[in-house]
């Protein structure tokens, strides 16, 4: 699939160590990571704003971004009703990178009203989501889902 991942995602996968994480983790190990130009510029600016992160790490990391994930940006602007101009950028950006799904906390994006430019999942619904598609994948292949994925010598 391809994911888009918006700032909040990835501010939090950074921050903290928890479930953006793992879904960022996820999304680079078994889908396409779609990036767009608003998001990065966003992302930099609240870890240098509001996380006071230094500029080397805050460039390591877009780096990081840009080098496993697929940097996408606007061909046209979404077609959306929105309190913050900001997310029409993001949805047109994530439109425009042809992502499947959009992951994000943020609540005007997972409310937005029919119809939607995509299918937009908090990173809790995207995890069930990938999690669910493994199992019936696993279910499929006569393999039993809790041992599919453990570890080896387990």
């Amino acid at each position: 699939m391809r994911v888009f991942l918006d700032t909040n995602v990835l501010v939090s996968a950074i921050a903290t160590r928890g479930l953006c994480t793992d879904v960022l983790q996820l999304v680079i190990a078994q889908h396409d990571l779609l990036v767009g130009g608003t998001v990065r510029v966003e992302l930099r600016r609240v870890l240098r704003d509001k996380l006071r992160l230094p500029a080397p790490l805050i460039h390591e990391f877009d780096g990081f971004l840009v080098r496993y994930g697929r940097v996408v940006s606007a061909s046209e602007p979404a077609n959306a009703v929105v309190r913050d101009p900001t997310d029409l950028s993001i949805l047109a950006e994530a439109a425009s990178g042809k992502a499947e799904i959009l992951v994000t906390g943020d609540r005007d994006l997972l409310e937005l009203p029919p119809p939607a430019p995509l299918r937009i999942l908090s990173p809790r619904g995207f995890w069930e989501l990938a999690r669910a598609h493994r199992d019936d994948g696993n279910r499929g292949a006569g393999r039993h889902p809790a041992r599919a994925t453990a570890p080896l010598g387990s």
